[in-house]
């Protein structure tokens, strides 16, 4: 039998303004993956890792941050975003009836506008997280 490991969504990339992390990351692998920016690591063991489980994915954490929590200034202090997959209806032409079909759509969302929505809601949605990413000029401040 062979054993296939889930791999999507565990990415690092750059550009010249930003890092994007895939969300099904552990923080255990983050910690351990070389790809992952040094300073991000870094943030992730000093101040997220106190309030978190090495265990617990990315998407998990920020699926259930709780607007009260610390964190919620640090991500604000990196500028940082949420890529969303949620399920939308998509209406008809002339928008008259219920006859649309349901569809996965992707949004872009600040820490704040994610923190404002509850857990239960977010899955009532079908919410998925696919990454989080902060700014390089934010990082480098920290």
């Amino acid at each position: 039998m062979q054993k296939t490991v889930y791999e999507d969504y565990k990415y690092s990339m750059q550009d010249t303004s930003r890092v994007y992390v895939g969300s099904k990351y552990t923080l255990r692998e983050l910690l351990e993956a070389d790809e992952v920016l040094f300073k991000f690591r870094m943030l992730v063991e000093r101040y997220i890792l106190p309030e978190a489980d090495l265990e617990d994915t990315l998407e998990t954490h920020l699926y259930y941050l709780s607007s009260e929590s610390f964190l919620v200034k640090l991500y604000t202090q990196m500028k940082a975003k949420v890529k969303i997959n949620v399920i939308e209806e998509k209406k008809n032409r002339f928008g008259l009836g219920r006859n649309g079909k349901k569809q996965y759509v992707t949004k872009l969302l600040t820490i704040e506008q994610l923190v404002k929505i509850p857990p239960e809601e977010k899955e009532k949605k079908g919410m998925v997280i696919q990454e989080l990413s902060v700014s390089k000029l934010a990082l480098a401040g920290m």
